[in-house]
């Protein structure tokens, strides 16, 4: 349907005022705000300039309230100036573009004040956000708490050397798997990269493989210029001429201009009458305006190309662009972090009919009634209800979450029981977990959860095996209001999925409580998506195991060393390292408020193991449930003369236990301390020094409150089936010595005796340490005895 007239000068003059505030944001910040680092501040006008008329015609002119947008972080200036015409970004932030507490460098759902669905910056994995966060909508539509909104696309700006990131090729191929819908990338196609020209054909390989798994490919571009020559004697072979001509040579001839143009065109055409005809009758103005008139900057095209999608089908748009198009190095192929200089803006400025001094003003330099533009403005639909984020009321936690203990167990085990207790229930907290793996549902123990819930899919689908009665142990129904998604073997994928689950309360209005599984080595796999999660601030939890080289026989491959320090280190991820089940239980218990928590709250980590520990048979109090939490906890209290005090976490327990009994019959007063959390204990440690020195309470930290009674000349040792820094820190809370154990070289496979005694972290090393650390001498071995 041909577009409004009247709405299509006003999308195009819009369109013009988004480059030109896009492009004065990042020389603001260059070229004008003061620069005390002597840093350059960049900003990628190039690559803002290429997405200016897709942008404009989704946000002014085809999104709805309910849609969901991730923004190619090297448009972020157009995003905010769109924003900024909306009149939901400051000039404030704008004239602070990159810098402190300015409008951020690429979108930030935490840091940005405007609309920002979702976080971009780490390449591909907004692009693949979206995917999965229109699989959260659909489980969430499922389940019946949808009733009163409608359902959103969830859109993706990509720039096509973007998709060269694996990760978006990982979730295409889940997207398939799942029966993807309402989801839209657009794929700005500049045809180049940071550093290159990208190859010849592209195209064809995106839209062989998106049809493939079942998308729609709707690929834009021609403008109306381009449309029309065509039609004109000679066109055909024009458009001929632009279709065979190699993105290198078309990319140099935009940043030419028209009579370079004008020059191939002739030599290569060659005298043809009507073709050159066509060409001579244009202007080297008119000329170039014609060949960059691609259909990624021709509104009126983009907005037919959307609007065209009546369905709810995955739709993949090829829009084709001109990386800075408008701009003075449009074309070239160095211009991804290039700037214009102040002579160029200064013409840029002109041309755009800006009066110095009033570079901010909203609608300057607009040929149309001012007033006219603020009342559209005004009903953009995009915008039309203000903000767009939603909140959901906080699931009630039981005082406590029930296990049955048995005198033997293991972390994973306990973990699968837990779930499987709360399986059993109806109570709110079972009803709004949704779990989810990578192809290790059975192997985390998740089995149990999975065969009482079910697992989610848009149609019934019952398990063929139990169906021919064949015995299994699982029951594999899918069903709309099952509560576990099955993914496969991509951890990627898993962190990208608990992102969009744990943002659902923000982008559907209905809280999820997401709990994901995988094996602990492969947390390194799916790190830069897990870091992305959290940056966003989306809430869920995460159990990895088996931990450390607890699983010997497997060898260096399936064993962990760094996760610990990788728990402590990322922002927004509080992580546990439990021995024991109950403790497990308190944890996972706090764990699922945590993630519901407004301001001081975030996701959680636990680092299981499989090894079967003897479990303590105890009343678990209030105060010991709380300092479990919190982080540590006395499991032997130290006398007022303690010589030694073990500190150990997680599956090393036996060992730390075993030498404390040993060496208990000759160090006086000896210590016991039991660590959950070293990433709690440092965090809250960290936070009250900072309070301190900054004229604050001098409130203790729990670690400094348990380690406060011991003597000055005390010693620590350390014991973790990890990285050994995890817990070498502890000497700097009160100045004592630590002897610090644990694993700093790749597993082999063996034993768990014979690993732990190769690596040093059974109890003869523990030994052994303590006999140099408390006397400064020789190690004296000690014979291992029963306690």
């Amino acid at each position: 349907m041909p577009i409004e007239p009247s709405r299509l000068e006003i999308l195009s003059a819009l369109t013009r005022k988004v480059l030109w505030l896009s492009s004065w944001t990042i020389h603001h910040a260059n070229h004008i705000r003061p620069d005390s680092d002597g840093l350059k501040v960049g900003g990628h006008q190039a690559s803002s300039a290429s997405l200016a008329t897709i942008m404009s015609a989704l946000y002014f002119g085809v999104l709805k309230p309910e849609d969901r947008v991730a923004v190619k972080p090297h448009a972020s200036p157009v995003f905010h100036a769109i924003q900024y015409l909306l009149g939901q970004q400051t000039r404030e932030k704008l004239e602070n573009f990159r810098g402190f507490k300015g409008a951020q460098s690429y979108p930030s759902r935490t840091k940005d004040i405007d609309d920002v669905d979702f976080s971009t910056g780490s390449v591909g994995l907004g692009v693949a956000q979206t995917l999965f966060s229109s699989l959260v909508q659909d489980y969430v539509k499922s389940h019946g708490w949808m009733k009163d909104r409608p359902e959103g696309r969830m859109i993706a700006l990509v720039g096509d050397a973007e998709l060269d990131e694996g990760n978006i090729f990982e979730a295409l191929l889940e997207g398939w798997k799942q029966g993807l819908r309402n989801t839209w990338w657009v794929i700005d196609y500049n045809r180049q990269s940071l550093d290159a020209v990208i190859h010849e054909g592209l195209w064809e390989k995106l839209e062989t493989m998106f049809r493939n798994f079942g998308w729609d490919v709707v690929i834009v571009k021609y403008g109306k210029l381009m449309q029309a020559a065509f039609a004109e004697p000679g066109g055909e072979a024009l458009r001929k001429w632009i279709d065979n001509c190699p993105n290198q040579m078309y990319a140099a001839l935009c940043f030419q201009g028209g009579a370079a143009f004008r020059k191939h065109l002739l030599d290569d055409i060659g005298d043809q009458g009507a073709v050159t005809k066509l060409i001579e009758k244009r202007s080297d103005d008119e000329l170039l305006a014609l060949m960059s008139n691609l259909g990624g900057h021709d509104m009126a095209s983009m907005l037919e190309a959307f609007e065209a999608i009546d369905h709810d089908r995955p739709v993949c748009f090829i829009a084709y662009t001109i990386k800075g198009v408008g701009l003075p190095f449009q074309g070239h192929k160095d211009n991804h972090a290039g700037l214009m200089t102040v002579s160029q803006m200064e013409t840029f400025r002109k041309a755009q009919n800006i009066r110095p001094g009033h570079e901010w003003d909203r609608l300057e330099g607009l040929p149309l009634d001012h007033t006219r533009i603020e009342k559209f403005l005004k009903n953009v639909t995009f915008a039309r209800d203000g903000a767009r984020r939603f909140d959901a009321p906080k699931i009630e936690v039981p005082a406590q979450l029930n296990v049955t203990l048995t005198p033997r167990m293991a972390t994973q085990q306990g973990f699968g029981l837990i779930l499987n207790e709360l399986a059993r229930g109806d109570t709110k907290l079972a009803e709004r977990i949704v779990t989810t793996s990578p192809d290790v549902t059975v192997s985390t123990n998740l089995g149990p959860w999975v065969n009482r819930r079910g697992l989610f899919a848009m149609a019934e689908n019952t398990d063929l095996f139990r169906k021919e009665k064949i015995p299994s142990t699982f029951a594999w129904d899918y069903s709309p209001k099952g509560q576990h998604m099955e993914l496969g073997i991509a951890e990627m994928n898993l962190f990208i999925m608990l992102s969009a689950l744990g943002l659902s309360h923000s982008i559907n209005g209905e809280r999820l409580l997401p709990v994901g599984t995988l094996y602990d080595p492969f947390i390194e796999r799916g790190l830069d998506a897990l870091n992305y999660a959290c940056y966003q601030d989306a809430r869920f939890m995460v159990a990895a195991t088996p931990s450390g080289i607890t699983l010997a026989p497997e060898g260096g491959a399936h064993q962990s060393i760094a996760t610990p320090l990788i728990g402590m280190a990322q922002d927004g991820l509080s992580s546990f390292e439990p021995a024991f089940v109950d403790e497990l239980a308190v944890i996972m218990r706090w764990g699922f408020e945590h993630m519901q928590r407004d301001e001081d709250g975030g996701s959680v980590y636990l680092r299981l193991s499989t090894r079967t520990l003897d479990q303590p048979q105890r009343t678990m109090t209030p105060e010991l449930a709380s300092d479990i939490a919190a982080g540590a906890y006395w499991l032997r209290k130290p006398g007022p003369n303690a010589e030694l005090v073990i500190a150990y976490t997680g599956a090393v327990a036996p060992e730390a236990i075993e030498a404390t009994g040993l060496l208990g019959e000759s160090r006086r007063d000896i210590g016991l301390l039991a660590i959950t959390s070293a990433d709690r204990l440092h965090s809250g440690w960290s936070a009250s020094r900072k309070l301190r020195r900054s004229g604050g309470p001098r409130e203790p930290s729990h670690i400094e409150r348990l380690l406060a009674p011991l003597p000055r000349d005390c010693g620590l040792i350390t014991v973790i089936d990890g990285h050994p820094a995890t817990l070498a820190w502890l000497g700097s809370v009160h100045g004592h010595r630590v002897e610090a154990l644990g694993v700093e070289k790749f597993g082999q496979t063996g034993t768990i005796g014979d690993l732990y005694a190769h690596y040093g972290l059974d109890a003869n090393t523990i030994i052994d340490a303590a006999a140099g650390l408390t006397f400064g001498g020789s190690p004296i071995r000690h014979r291992k005895m029963a306690v």
